[in-house]
């Protein structure tokens, strides 16, 4: 029997309807995953989340910020932590002086290996859907990613 979800259903689309299960799946059953990754790795998951921000190259502050859902400040101190540590580094931005870009060193890209590396199981309501369902599902998510 499956629970009701807690963010409701009346006057919503079938689209934002489908948006709240989802968003629902993941944010309620990766507990114990980020808590993995954060024993792994020594950081707080938040900190794990930025460095895969800048796995595809240099990001500027503002970037991060925005792409995280936080504010300058924060991501400044995020930032520091992660520098401290020496998993990333500030450089010149090389078109706005106003700008530093940040970049993953080599122990940042460690990290993000160790991370990489730890399983993320899907909760057992999906993993045991039928193969067909699941093959469904697959195919309706790629075609929204």
């Amino acid at each position: 029997m499956s629970r009701p979800s807690r963010y409701g259903a009346a006057g919503r689309t079938e689209a934002e309807r489908a948006w709240r299960l989802l968003v629902e799946l993941v944010m309620e059953t990766r507990g114990e995953w980020r808590r993995k990754v954060a024993d792994a790795t020594g950081l707080p998951f938040s900190r794990a989340r930025a460095l895969w921000r800048l796995e595809g190259g240099p990001r500027t502050l503002a970037e991060l910020a925005s792409d995280m859902g936080t504010d300058a400040p924060a991501a400044t101190v995020l930032i520091n932590a992660l520098e401290e540590r020496g998993l990333v580094k500030r450089e010149a931005h090389p078109t706005d002086r106003r700008s530093k870009l940040v970049t993953l060193t080599a122990a940042g890209r460690r990290v993000l290996a160790v991370v990489a590396s730890i399983t993320d199981q899907p909760p057992p309501a999906l993993a045991d859907l039928p193969r067909e369902e699941l093959a469904a599902l697959r195919k309706i998510l790629e075609k929204v990613v």
